[in-house]
């Protein structure tokens, strides 16, 4: 959870007006060859992982690097296919967006500037109703998804479910990881760290050197095969599994390599085998490796298109159908994305590695997010049948987002309606 996330929590949102936006952007209509076409991005000068995280690039490299992470590390490409869902332009684009927080009433271009946001999609009922993009951004941009990747590697265990790859919810971690034997992972299921309790210790603080996110960084950086699994199992306990909620970064790469265990292949192969190219993403993506040929990074390091974001978005909404059947198990969206207990009953206002809404309209919708630093989101309002994506390029990794987002997309869904 970023800080702001964790300060803006009590504000409240207020109503917007609609009087009509005239600027929805025109010709923006992306190839359908996207994924064969030249990255225009490729040659630009980047920054390095250790500054992204510490906060220290300025906004023209910020920007440059997050288009390009794929040079930052070894990555596997998330194949798309053909076949490409079609994203028609709504009927009626979105309407003025306009609210208040405490004292402060901001429209969307308030919100684009002040919390660097880079793009924007807005789709209703599966069509674009607006669609924005800065700082030279386009639809043939490939843009880092930082934490979002947690969600939709939460989504492939969902798959491996469905599919009897992994028992359920109760199965052992060490069943599939057997690096983590004889490890603090002994006992915690994969409900657990879906839920981020699995009781072992970890600091996720992005910017201090010491902490044991960065520790997981530099294992990526070092490149070695196993390194990350082996920091994971070195980690003590610090509560009983399935008592304390602790966000960490490390459980989605624990949970990464559930899944691979259990379906017996790379990530981004099964990415793309159930979702990218059977529900029709438009472009290839990318996929951080941990070293070369090795593990996908669970909880980070994919790159994709603002549309494609946008249609994983759809899938999800659509209780993950393609072709009118759900490739995930009866009620899982409904369960992954609201509030989720611990053992002892206590609400988590969190559900399997999706933040459930924080604000009075978004709990009443019962919308959810993706979320991820710097500025990533993908948002889903199951009552409004809205997805909103942004590309942020935050200066920070958290702490420097002046209005709350979920306050701004309970607006733009008002709008819309």
């Amino acid at each position: 959870m970023t800080t702001s996330q964790a300060t803006t929590r009590g504000k409240r949102r207020a109503r917007a007006s609609v009087p009509l936006l005239a600027t929805v952007l025109a010709g923006l209509l992306a190839s359908p060859a996207l994924a064969q076409a030249p990255y225009r991005h490729a040659g630009e000068p980047i920054g390095t992982v250790e500054e992204m995280y510490d906060g220290k690039l300025l906004p023209d490299a910020a920007v440059s690097t997050y288009r390009n992470i794929d040079r930052l590390f070894p990555t596997r490409e998330i194949k798309a296919g053909g076949k490409v869902h079609e994203l028609p332009q709504a009927e009626r684009p979105l309407g003025d967006v306009r609210f208040t927080l405490g004292e402060e009433t901001y429209d969307l271009y308030d919100v684009m500037a002040l919390d660097s946001f880079t793009a924007l999609l807005v789709l209703k009922d599966g069509k674009i109703a607006f669609e924005a993009y800065q700082r030279g951004n386009g639809p043939d941009t490939r843009w880092m998804s930082m934490s979002v990747a947690k969600s939709i590697t939460s989504t492939l265990a969902a798959i491996a479910i469905k599919e009897g790859k992994l028992p359920g919810l109760d199965a052992p971690v060490t069943a599939s990881v057997p690096a983590l034997k004889n490890s603090a992972y002994e006992g915690v299921t994969l409900r657990d760290v879906l839920m981020m309790s699995s009781g072992v210790r970890w600091n996720e603080t992005y910017t201090d050197p010491q902490s044991d996110r960065r520790a997981l960084l530099r294992a990526q950086v070092s490149q070695e095969a196993g390194s990350a699994m082996k920091l994971m199992a070195s980690l003590p306990r610090a509560a009983e599994p399935g008592t304390v909620n602790n966000y960490s970064t490390g459980e989605t790469q624990v949970l990464g390599e559930i899944v691979r265990g259990a379906v017996g292949k790379p990530l981004a192969d099964y990415l793309s085998e159930k979702i990218w190219i059977p529900y029709g993403m438009e472009a290839d993506a990318e996929w951080w490796l941990d070293s070369p040929d090795g593990s996908e990074i669970g909880g980070s390091g994919i790159s994709a298109t603002l549309r494609d974001y946008g249609r994983f978005g759809l899938f999800f909404l659509d209780q993950g159908r393609i072709d009118g059947t759900s490739i995930l198990p009866d009620g899982w969206v409904a369960e992954a994305s609201q509030p989720t207990k611990l053992k002892d009953g206590t609400k988590l206002d969190y559900g399997y590695m999706w933040w459930t809404g924080w604000t009075e309209a978004s709990i009443r919708d019962k919308a959810f997010a993706a979320v991820g630093i710097q500025g990533q989101n993908i948002y889903i309002n199951p009552t409004e049948n809205v997805v909103i994506v942004t590309f942020g390029a935050q200066p920070k990794p958290t702490g420097k987002e002046p209005v709350d987002p979920m306050a701004f997309f309970d607006a733009v869904a008002e709008a819309l309606n």
